[in-house]
């Protein structure tokens, strides 16, 4: 296993570093993305028996300590389910915690494909664009100061990673400016959409399109701070409609 320094090793490591986290960095971690990874990727397939923990064992030489801790972090996660006589089952996808960071991550590892950067996008709408309304009802003018400044920021970035950054920490003070604390339990749902964003298509390389996407979100912003429930919604649904076209569509060029 691969156990390099600073540099980002995998998604994971990208996801967290955008956020503002330290990407983990020990044994049970690895043994978790390597496991975790080939039951996503379908290498141990739904229904399938994983290997004994001997074999687990000798597989990534670590403590059985180490090994059963990485086990009871996928069970928790809907991955896996341990039955005694029979041993350590991978379940359907539908058991499957794909809210989690770790499971959207080894999703992302594979490589995301339209569809499932259209699934991401409808569960955002589904979700932002109710916390966006709640933010104009509810929020003070310190957090519309906090969402214009993120805005003001978003339009400076000189590089991708920054870009998606400020874009990031723009959607988070959106979901705490709605003063519902479930708003913010998408927010790995949301790392992942602006990850794939940020890696597919980031719209700093591309004046227009950085305008555009400054534009929408000084929409939702403003609308907040203005007490426009309706049209913060709109705006919303706007910016990740946009999104979506604008990273759909380099991968369908890619193809061609």
């Amino acid at each position: 296993m691969d156990r390099s320094g600073g540099r980002a090793r995998h998604s994971g490591d990208l996801i967290a570093s955008l956020s503002g986290r330290s990407p983990a960095r020990n044994l049970h971690s690895d043994v978790l993305w390597e496991l975790g990874l080939a039951i996503v990727s379908g290498t141990y397939e739904q229904g399938a028996i994983l290997p004994s923990d001997s074999e687990l064992l000798e597989r990534f030489g670590v403590s059985r300590t180490v090994l059963r801790e990485a086990l009871k972090t996928l069970a928790a996660k809907g991955l896996i389910e341990a039955r005694a006589r029979i041993g350590t089952r991978v379940l359907p996808r539908n058991r499957w915690n794909l809210f989690d960071a770790d499971v959207l991550a080894w999703f992302f590892e594979l490589g995301p494909d339209v569809s499932f950067l259209r699934s991401l996008a409808e569960v955002r709408i589904g979700i932002e664009i109710e916390a966006a309304a709640l933010a104009a009802e509810r929020c003070g003018a310190e957090q519309a100061a906090e969402l214009i400044g993120w805005v003001d920021r978003m339009a400076e970035a000189e590089t991708p990673a920054d870009f998606a950054r400020h874009d990031l920490e723009f959607h988070r003070a959106v979901a705490e400016a709605s003063g519902n604390p479930f708003m913010a339990s998408i927010s790995a749902l949301v790392e992942m959409a602006l990850t794939a964003a940020f890696t597919i298509s980031s719209p700093v390389s591309d004046p227009e399109a950085l305008a555009v996407t400054v534009g929408v979100h000084r929409r939702i912003a403003e609308a907040i701070r203005d007490g426009d429930p309706a049209e913060a919604r709109l705006a919303m649904r706007d910016a990740i409609s946009q999104g979506f076209d604008r990273a759909a569509g380099r991968m369908e060029a890619k193809d061609l």
